[in-house]
């Protein structure tokens, strides 16, 4: 499983799931829309064209994909969870 993390550089809210998922010993992958033109439209495409963040991706073993909106722990704790086939 992995898990990628679309946010900016001056956002607390991606900070408290960056340092939410540390606890979790879950490791993540942190891009910048900010300053990163192509992690900006990576995060449209996968996002609809929304532009808020945290934006997450969790991709499972199987391929499959989830997205989280904001920080939002139930929903993480959820997909993390969930075994994988």
């Amino acid at each position: 499983m992995t898990v990628t993390i679309y946010s900016t550089t001056t956002c607390p809210y991606c900070k408290m799931l960056k340092d939410y998922l540390g606890q979790k010993n879950q490791p993540f992958t942190e891009k910048f829309v900010d300053i990163d033109d192509v992690a900006r439209d990576e995060m449209m495409a996968s996002s609809g064209g929304f532009l808020g963040v945290p934006f997450s991706v969790v991709t499972k073993d199987d391929g499959s994909k989830e997205t989280v909106l904001g920080f939002d722990k139930g929903k993480l704790d959820s997909i993390l969870t969930t075994p994988t086939v």
